[in-house]
């Protein structure tokens, strides 16, 4: 029977963070949130009439850059978490001033950026007019990533944090990775044949996630509850949509799933955010192939 208090008292913010960037207010988060929102219905109707930006070279260097810095942070997370003797099964946050502990909440701050910094997917993917790949699980992943985590950071940059963080930013890793070597089209795509493999991936690390934070809260654990409770709530919605995503892109019927595109982005559209040198369009009922007409760089 789980016996942690589950009445959610009001936890201590973390001094530490405090005068760091973008943590004094939620102002900045949640202005950059808005943009964003506002950008999704702005965007496709400025795209609209236009022809798609290729990007291609934009891409390749956004998404290595990434695969950079989810490296930098699992990295961090890991060699921090050690140093300070963490224990993967139950961590008290601590909020000294230790090196050790400092460094992990660093990294737990760099994760929080690179959210708000994936906002930049849904931008490539209007530029590009991918406007059906801009789904409510994309739009819903990307969007409450970023606030959340500004919560995580400013009360619990530490501790069990470091657990989901260090699980994401690895497997973020090996997501940019695909996505880059994607975005030099055809000829290299054809040989990513595990692109399905990162669904299923993430799918396991929701519920790795909920088994983590329910035996905690089963055994005691001195970690905030309210986080416990939050992080469970959280993954059961991933749960269900990328569930969703998952049978909708490779266990449907093929008469019903588009045949032309099993890619993902971040698990969550059909389409990489990388480059495809050819468009199938549709004209009078029959498909033919044409070359993508993109406004280069």
């Amino acid at each position: 029977m789980i016996t942690a208090d589950i009445n959610f008292p009001v936890p201590l913010l973390d001094k530490r963070v405090e005068k760091w960037p973008m943590m004094s207010s939620p102002a900045p988060t949640l202005a950059i949130s808005c943009l964003y929102l506002l950008f999704l219905w702005v965007g496709p109707k400025y795209m609209q009439n236009r022809e798609p930006f290729e990007l291609r070279k934009t891409l390749i260097v956004y998404n290595f850059s990434m695969v950079i810095l989810n490296f930098y942070i699992a990295k961090e997370l890991l060699l921090g978490a050690r140093a300070a003797g963490y224990s993967y099964l139950c961590q008290p946050v601590s909020y000294s001033n230790d090196v050790n502990e400092v460094r992990i909440a660093s990294a737990l701050w760099w994760y929080y950026i690179s959210k708000g910094v994936e906002y930049l997917d849904t931008v490539f993917f209007i530029l590009r007019r991918k406007f059906n790949q801009v789904s409510f699980l994309h739009v819903y992943h990307h969007c409450t990533m970023f606030i959340l985590w500004w919560i995580g950071i400013k009360w619990v940059p530490g501790g069990q944090s470091f657990f989901g963080a260090g699980i994401n930013s690895s497997i973020h890793v090996l997501m940019y990775g695909y996505y880059g070597l994607a975005a030099f089209g055809p000829k290299i795509q054809k040989f990513l044949w595990w692109k399905k493999y990162l669904t299923i991936i993430q799918m396991i690390q929701f519920h790795v996630t909920i088994g983590h934070a329910g035996y905690s809260l089963y055994t005691g654990c001195p970690f905030p509850a309210w986080m416990q409770w939050a992080l469970i709530g959280y993954a059961v919605t991933f749960i269900i949509l990328f569930g969703n995503f998952y049978y909708q892109t490779y266990r449907r019927t093929p008469h019903s799933a588009p045949k032309a595109s099993k890619s993902v982005t971040n698990g969550i559209s059909t389409a990489t955010n990388g480059y495809n040198k050819l468009e199938e369009v549709e004209e009078n009922g029959k498909k033919q192939q044409k070359k993508g007409r993109a406004k280069r760089e």
